[in-house]
Order: structure tokens, then sequence, then C-alpha cells
């Protein structure tokens, strides 16, 4: 039986005292807050010299901040721990949408903290505030943050709106697709499932399963075409209002200052990326051919198992690879695995109503809240790796504050990507020689799966969404344009690798990371390929880097990515750095053909 989070133990319901008690406690949390932001007049102001009552300022302010924001945090991830598994749990919706404004009033402090920070030179703020001193970092980001800023007013405004705009619409998105059930031709017969169970049976070992779930996915999504694409608009089109008033030269800016990476180091990873794509479609074509395809791969079989596969994975299997690879490194790490199961962190069945996908949420001190989508799969060991790694990333921040626990997207990937690594490079490990062949092209066939998701799909995913944010700026985008756009970017990015008569066009509907404001995919590979490079640096001193590893994740959110980088001696800003993560991949490309080109084809599913 697969597991189901409980977080019961931190209140029964939402008719409980305690969380009704933590719920009108937060609110007048956040009213004593706004309070002193306006006794403490935190806000923009003429530039000065700062004094030291500014630093008791600086120390209350950020103290209490920290602290009210925590408790809000929780407050979220308890209601969204409901929402998140069953979007038809009408009170959860009810109380999500009660939470949501107190959320809103709570990001105009920011700014004016923002604003506030940079009327100092912040060395001088720190020469006179302990927390200052201690949250350098992020008060750095946010004298940055202050030249993109409105004013007061217009930011209070927006935040109070975007409960009603961007944020109701991804609401809507959720909502939508996660309640979508389709028909899918079967094998064994036809059958009504539900839309994310449909989108699992891609890694299906049977090709006549895998082709019935694409054909049954490009039926369903047409008919909830119209209410998604209206969402898109609405989000896109906001964030193109937003950015221009907080003077942003591009969405892509934006996204790169929230995620604390430069515009230099993001060209040259994603330069890189461009010279590796043949090598990726080079592997699609390997794949088609081990499927019994003449040319290049379809939709349908891009996650599809190696035919060679011992076919479906147990809960128990894989959560036993994963915590074998885990304690490999640290027996911290390869005990979390059984933390996370007896304290009831995860939620692992795929039904109606449940969000797609999977996460790691943040909760109650060092402990997280995991979904997964389950399908019994290679790739599911390995999304199970990935969110567990988030979770033991979650356990090192434990002691930061709120303010240092922002971390940026590209960032938050280290750990994850690191622990996926671990448990592919243990497989390969153990998987040596001739009579592993078929075991080992299976595990290389998951990785490479993944590696082109990230790198390819991302790329296809960017360029999408570039197109999307310049489009936006003239009129609206209908669905079918919609279509157009993604089909265009795929054939882009994928190149000959894809059988371009095949590609997915309702990939911009169901994926939630579109639904954002700024650009919620590339730092997926950025995770990855650091992640990549970091594994190269434990390989070449594993006792060193072990060392460092837990203080690296934990300054996450307080130091800038090219920083982070420095840490551990890698130059991000240079191109080098990027193509050698990638010749990694290539490198397990080369060993995949290797391997694939004496295993028999399959034969290729019939059309249904």
């Amino acid at each position: 039986m697969l597991p189901t989070w409980s977080v019961d133990d931190v209140h029964e319901g939402f008719d409980a005292r305690s969380y009704m008690a933590a719920k009108e406690r937060s609110g007048a949390d956040i009213d004593r807050l706004i309070e002193l932001f306006d006794q403490h007049d935190v806000r923009a102001t003429e530039h000065r010299d700062a004094t030291v009552e500014d630093g008791a300022t600086a120390d209350v302010v950020i103290t209490e901040y920290n602290r009210v924001a925590a408790d809000l945090d929780v407050l979220g991830a308890f209601v969204y721990a409901s929402v998140a598994t069953d979007s038809r749990n009408a009170d959860a919706q009810a109380e999500m949408s009660e939470l949501e404004p107190a959320q809103s009033r709570l990001r105009p402090l920011l700014a004016r903290l923002a604003d506030w920070v940079g009327s100092f030179d912040l060395a001088d703020l720190v020469a006179v505030s302990s927390e200052a001193a201690d949250h350098l970092g992020p008060l750095s980001r946010l004298a940055e943050r202050a030249d993109h800023q409105m004013s007061e007013r217009e930011e209070h405004l927006f935040a109070e709106l975007s409960t009603t705009g961007a944020g109701a619409w991804g609401r809507l998105q959720r909502e939508i697709t996660s309640q979508l059930s389709g028909d899918v031709a079967l094998p064994t017969g036809r059958e009504t499932l539900p839309i994310n169970t449909i989108r699992g049976l891609a890694t299906d070992a049977d090709p006549g399963t895998r082709r019935a779930a694409y054909d049954a996915e490009l039926r369903a999504w047409p008919t909830i075409e119209v209410p998604v694409a209206a969402a898109m608009n609405a989000i896109k089109g906001e964030a193109n209002i937003v950015n221009r008033r907080r003077n942003w030269d591009s969405p892509l800016e934006a996204s790169l200052f929230a995620n604390s990476v430069s515009r230099t180091t993001f060209d040259a990873m994603q330069r890189a990326i461009s010279a590796a794509l043949p090598d990726l479609r080079r592997w699609m074509r390997a794949k088609a051919r081990l499927h019994g395809h003449d040319g290049a791969l379809p939709w349908w079989d891009l996650v599809a198992p190696a035919p060679v596969s011992a076919g479906s994975v147990s809960w128990d299997e894989g959560l036993d690879v994963v915590r074998t690879a885990f304690g490999g490194f640290s027996p911290a790490l390869g005990g979390l695995v059984n933390r996370a199961i007896d304290e009831q962190w995860i939620d692992a069945e795929p039904r109606d109503g449940k969000t797609g996908g999977a996460f790691c949420m943040p909760f109650v001190d060092d402990r997280s809240l995991v979904l997964l989508n389950w399908s019994g799969s290679a790739e599911a060991t390995q999304t199970t790796a990935h969110e567990l790694g988030h979770a033991y990333h979650n356990t090192t921040l434990a002691g930061r504050t709120s303010l240092q626990r922002r971390i940026p997207m590209a960032l938050a990937e280290t750990a994850s990507i690191f622990c996926e690594t671990l448990v592919v490079e243990a497989g390969l490990a153990r998987l040596d020689g001739p009579e592993h062949a078929a075991e080992r092209l299976a595990l290389l066939d998951v990785d490479l799966q993944g590696s082109n998701q990230v790198v390819v799909d991302i790329r296809s995913r960017f360029t999408f969404e570039t197109e999307v944010f310049a489009r936006r700026q003239r009129r609206t985008l209908g669905a079918a344009e919609l279509c157009e756009m993604m089909t265009a970017a795929q054939a882009d990015a994928y190149g000959d690798g894809l059988d371009q008569s095949t590609a997915h066009p309702y990939m911009w509907l169901l994926k939630p990371h579109y639904y954002s404001a700024h650009f919620y995919n590339w730092p997926y590979t950025y995770g990855l390929l650091f992640g990549l490079g970091l594994f190269a640096q434990y390989q070449a001193d594993p006792e060193q880097f072990r060392v460092g590893y837990d203080t690296l994740l934990s300054r996450a959110g307080m130091d800038t990515a090219e920083e982070l980088g420095a840490a551990f001696g890698i130059d991000v800003t240079d191109e080098a750095f990027w193509t050698a993560s990638l010749d990694v991949i290539g490198t397990r490309i080369d060993d995949y053909i290797a391997l694939a080109e004496s295993a028999p084809p399959a034969a290729p599913p019939q059309a249904t």
C-alpha cells in the first residue's frame, strides 16, 4: 500500500481549536508587524548614514518579520497539504482563499524593507545591527531589489490584487487539470481514468498502453483548453505590466535576479546547452531504434522503459534503491528515508483530484511534505530520490530564518539533483560488466530520459515562454496559437531526435510551471548541471566534500549562484564548467548507444 502523508499532529483539521487559534494569531501578528513597520518608518527614505537607532530598528524589524513569516509559512503548508492531495475538498479551498489575503498583506512589507535597506550603505547598517550582519546576503539582494520596485502604494495594491489576479488564475489551472479524466483504449479494454494516472502510463512497459495513453491525453486536454488559455494570458499579461513598472528590461532579467544568477552565467550555460543538443538527439534516435522505430523517437516513447527492463518497480524496491544510495553518502542522508516514512512525510498514490507531478514542501522545523505520483517505474524511483533530496536540503535549513531560507529556485535544485546522481552512480557501479548489460542499459535509459527532459524539453519550454511573453505584449493568445507555438518550440529543441508528427501541442496547458510570473523552467537545467559539477567535486575528494556540503546547502538562500559555486572551486560564469557537466551526459549517451546496439529491438506499437 502506498503511503499518504499526515499533518494531524500539527492540527487535527480545519475545525480544530489549535488551527483556528493559529489562524487568528497569524492575522493579529501581521497587524502588529505592519504597526511596527509604521512605528519605525520602515519604507523608502532619503539616503543617509545608519545610526545606532537604525541598527536597533533593523534588529527588531528583521526578528519580527522572520517570526511572523515562518508561522504563516507553516499555516500555508498545512492548508496546501489538503488542497494538493484533493482539489475537490471545498473546506480546504475555502481555507486557502482565506489565507491568501494574509499572505498578500505580508508581501508589501518585504518591499518596504527592501526600500528601507536601500536607503543606507549596507556596510554601515551591518556595523550597528547584529541581525543585519546575520542577514547580509538576503539584505544585499533586497537592496538591489529596491531599484526594481513600484511605489509603496502600488506594491501594496498589486499584492492585494494578486489574490484575484495571477494567484487565482494559477489556482484555476491546477484545479481544472487535476480534476480531468479521460477514456483510454487499453489493450485490456476501455477505461476512464484520472488524467494523472493516464500520464503515468507513459512509463508502462507495454507499447500499446503507452500509445493509448498518449492518444487519450490528446483527446482530453482540448476539452479544457479555453479556460486554461485564459489563465495563461492573464498571468503573463500581468507579469508584463508589472515588469515594465518595475523597470525590468525583460522577463528574463527579472527571472535571473529572482534566482540570484547573473546574465553572464546564464549565457554561458545556454551556449554549452546549444552545443550539446546534437548529442541528446543522437540518444533519442538510438532509443527509437531500441523500440523498433525507424528514424526519430515518437512522443509516446520519450519516457518509455527500455525493452530490456525488468518491468515494474514496487514501492518498497524503489525506496530500498534510494535508501542504499543515500546511505553510501552519509548516515544522515540515508536515515532521512526511514524518517520520511516513519513520520508520514510522503503522499505517493495517484488519485483523482490530486496535483500532478511531484514536489517537496517545507513544513514544521526540519520536516517536509513530499508529494509523488508513484507509477511503479524506475523513473518514479529517480523522482523519489529527487524530492527526498529537497527534503534533506530542508533539514540543513532548519536553523535558518525565514529571510535566510528564501532560496532561489535554481539553487534549490542543488541537493535534489545531487541525490538523483547518487542513485544513478551507485547503480552504474553495481551494474558494471557484460553480465549486467541489460540492467545497465535500463538504468542509463531512465537517467538519460531525465537529462533529456531537463536539458532538451526545458529548452523548448524556455523558447515557448519567451515567445509567449513577446506576443502577449501585443495581444491575447488563443489556444490554437499556443499549441502552434508549443510544437514550434519542440521542433527547435528536439530537432531530428523527435518524430515531429507526434509532438505534444498541449504541454503548455498541463505544466503548472508556466502559470507563474517568470520562467519557472530554466532553473531546473541549472540545477541538473550544477549538481553534476558538484558530484565531480565529491568524487575528487569525498571526505572534504562531505565536510562542506551541509553548509553549502544551508547558505543557498544567503549567497548568489556565483558565490556558492566559488565555495567549491567552481566558476559558473565559465562555459567550460557547463560543457564539462554536459560531457558527463555525453559519456553516458555513448555507453547507452554501445549497449543498445547489441540489444534486440522491440516491435513498434500499433495505432489505436
